[in-house]
């Protein structure tokens, strides 16, 4: 696989980091290299990651990466129990009545059944 270079004009070094945008809230996120390629979204090297500024007003979020290693065993761990407990049948939270009409929950909508 041919490694991802930065996407500034003119700069052909590696990319280290991911820049996205979040417009609603003025806010840039700088975080580490995202596994896959984004369409709205930038790689961008040490250099340009190191340098960049936002337009006045905006916020920048950097988010640090993972060390080189992974993640701890302690937090994969973690993910697994989390994802095990969700899983759990009878956890007390009950299925969304289906003769309500569609609504939200927080980030995630809920729909009536198909008829």
């Amino acid at each position: 696989m041919k490694p991802r270079r930065c996407s500034r004009s003119a700069c052909s070094a590696a990319a280290v980091a991911t820049l996205t945008y979040a417009y609603a809230e003025s806010t840039a996120v700088l975080g580490p290299l995202s596994p896959y390629v984004e369409p709205h979204s930038y790689d961008l090297c040490g250099t340009h990651a190191d340098r960049l500024t936002v337009p006045l007003g905006w916020a920048v979020v950097r988010i640090e990466g993972e060390s080189k290693h992974g993640p701890a065993s302690d937090d994969l761990e973690a993910l697994a129990d989390a994802v095990r407990e969700a899983g759990r049948p009878g956890r007390g939270t009950d299925p969304p009545d289906p003769s309500t009409p569609a609504g939200r929950r927080g980030h995630l909508r809920v729909l009536p059944r198909p008829s």
